[in-house]
């Protein structure tokens, strides 16, 4: 680290202590979901859309409806605009995750969501840019015949973190410094926004997306999910639960359905290229600005069925499999 300039010390290395936390927990339509916590905004928000969405008749409008697609975009952006306002390392910043994820909450701000509209989302918050958060990330799920299950979510920030191995060890140097708001309401190139609480400080944990989640019913988990792809992992965790709990989906084609995201700012709707045109049309036509992009997330799942153990392994990306034995 001293030969390539960096600031962290062996002091520094010998007093990390890793850091045990409780997971975040809520419910959906039945289902009980237990996610990531904080410093990751990914279990809060996850719980907080999931909240909002439970609200509306999902199953009745239909999978990539335009009024389905209309209030997962809102209730993205509020989600993402809380992100920006309140998510940090809870051991520095005081991080109101039982109002967050609270389902009066979420119906205060599901109220707020016009039907027809798109929310400006300088309407739902005023905007403060947020360091860029990279999308090289890899995760993995397991689940044995007894019913245990593993959703793991790890990453270095970029591809092989900062491309460094340290001398005789095998391992890569992160560069997680990255994933801080190094300077809180300055510019950045692109795109997440947020503020002090991600402000760098000494010992301090940077805010992430990365959302490991299991999915239970009275007490069985039945899914472990979870992805890489930065900003986008959330909402892509979010729409593999959607389609296997609304929309009835067997686990392959909950998988590989076509993704949509928003996340405040840069107020725009992020659309996959498989989602049907006339929808798109009428999300334009409701005022939201898409963007065609490139796909977004991979999510890795495992499913218990009655028929069995069913495993994903998400075709977006390559180098991902899916295996059973």
């Amino acid at each position: 680290m001293r030969r390539h300039g960096g600031l962290i010390t062996a002091r520094d290395l010998a007093d990390y202590r890793a850091r045990v936390r409780a997971p975040i927990t809520g419910s959906y339509r039945g289902y009980q979901v237990e996610a990531m916590p904080p410093p990751s905004s990914g279990g809060v928000h996850l719980v907080q859309m999931l909240n909002m969405l439970e609200i509306f008749p999902i199953a009745r409008w239909g999978h990539n409806r335009a009024d389905t697609l209309h209030v997962m975009a809102e209730a993205m952006r509020r989600a993402y605009a809380d992100r920006s306002r309140h998510l940090g390392d809870p051991d520095f910043w005081p991080v109101p995750v039982a109002g967050l994820t609270d389902k009066k909450y979420a119906s205060a701000l599901a109220a707020a969501i016009d039907p027809a509209r798109a929310t400006p989302s300088t309407a739902v918050a005023p905007t403060r840019r947020e360091a860029f958060e990279s999308r090289e990330t890899t995760h993995f799920s397991i689940m044995d015949r007894d019913g245990m299950a593993v959703s793991n979510t790890y990453t270095l920030n970029f591809s092989y973190g900062t491309g460094i191995i340290a001398a005789g060890t095998g391992v890569f140097l992160n560069n997680e410094m990255d994933d801080f708001s190094a300077k809180p309401g300055a510019p950045n190139a692109y795109g997440l926004l947020g503020g002090a609480a991600n402000a760098v400080a000494p010992a301090k944990r940077p805010l992430s997306s990365m959302t490991p989640a299991l999915i239970s019913r009275d007490g069985q988990v039945m899914m472990a999910t979870g992805s890489p792809g930065g900003s986008r992992i959330i909402t892509t965790v979010l729409q593999v639960i959607m389609n296997v709990i609304d929309h009835g989906m067997d686990i392959g084609a909950a998988v590989r359905a076509p993704r949509v995201h928003h996340q405040w700012w840069p107020d725009r709707l992020s659309l996959e290229a498989e989602v049907p045109a006339a929808a798109a049309a009428e999300l334009r036509a409701r005022g939201h600005a898409l963007k065609t992009v490139r796909p977004m997330g991979s999510a890795q799942t495992v499913m218990r069925a009655p028929d069995g153990f069913w495993g994903v392994a998400d075709p977006r990306r390559d180098g991902a499999l899916a295996a059973g034995f």
